[in-house]
């Protein structure tokens, strides 16, 4: 007779067991990993793909008054940092634009809350939002000159009307696509009003929320930057916006492209480090989306 095999104890099945699973999720993982260092790559592929084309078509026209080369946008963008000037431009914007954004977000929420919670409501964001979405935020910056004068006043104004109605779509057809058996367990649980937007509209449209916030903040970007070429204009003070303007006074056009290239690598900073890192680690790790 065959000698009969030893029993396998039940930490040994336990291991057996998990081992299939966690090997799964590291291939997951390791797969993930591996698209994501290629798209890296070729997004920095194209990056220098694209400045070297810069330079070219700059030695083509070979006037740095109309067009400076990548190279002399380099060396022009290092001396104002090194100098502070661009940092503390810099500094100056983002502490706004963090203040309106802010205040846009609280707003939105706080509108899409009341829209949840009655017909009226529903009518009301249905109403401001088909008002005022389509109405450019800059176009508003001579009215809010005149209510609330040269100051942080009138571009919290802009900001919070760049944020608040496209973020407030977006949130409220997010809570409209919740399924009604979510609704009804929060009901079950004694949810309603506010409690029910936390605990159960807010997590479960998430993946709409996401995407109004990164929408609300390009909006709240662009729109500090024109306001602030505005605001240079009047009042010789202010951030990126003033930075441009002050130095397209002064034919630095160099300096010029040095304050577009910020504002384009803030942009690029927040797209991929904030919003890219909360997607992947809330929606996507929770496979609310696909990768």
């Amino acid at each position: 007779m065959f000698p009969r095999r030893p029993r396998a104890s039940d930490e040994e099945r336990a291991r057996a067991a998990e081992s299939p699973i966690d090997g799964n999720d590291a291939g997951d993982r390791q797969v993930r990993w591996r698209a994501v260092s290629t798209s890296v790559w070729r997004k920095l592929i194209i990056g220098v793909v694209l400045l070297v084309l810069w330079e070219i078509a700059a030695r083509w026209v070979d006037n740095d008054l109309l067009l400076p080369g990548a190279s002399a946008t380099a060396r022009a963008w290092w001396e104002s940092a090194a100098s502070g000037e661009l940092f503390a431009r810099t500094g100056t914007s983002l502490w706004m634009l963090l203040r309106g954004y802010g205040l846009g977000v609280l707003c939105a929420f706080a509108l899409t809350s009341l829209a949840m919670s009655s017909a009226v409501g529903r009518d009301l964001l249905s109403l401001l939002t088909g008002m005022f979405n389509p109405l450019p935020s800059i176009a508003l910056l001579p009215l809010a000159l005149l209510w609330f004068g040269l100051g942080t006043g009138s571009l919290l104004f802009v900001l919070v009307h760049a944020v608040l109605w496209p973020l407030s779509l977006s949130i409220y057809t997010g809570f409209e696509s919740v399924s009604p058996t979510l609704r009804m367990i929060g009901r079950n649980y004694g949810l309603s009003g506010l409690r029910q937007v936390a605990w159960i509209l807010t997590p479960a449209a998430l993946p709409s929320v996401l995407s109004g916030l990164r929408v609300g903040w390009a909006f709240a970007w662009r729109t500090l930057i024109a306001a602030e070429l505005v605001f240079g204009a009047n009042t010789g003070a202010g951030g990126l916006g003033w930075y441009i303007y002050q130095n397209r006074n002064e034919l630095y056009t160099d300096r010029v492209f040095a304050g577009l290239l910020t504002v384009i690598l803030i942009g690029l900073l927040v797209e991929h480090l904030v919003f890219d890192t909360l997607a992947r680690w809330t929606v996507r790790r929770w496979g609310m989306q696909s990768a």
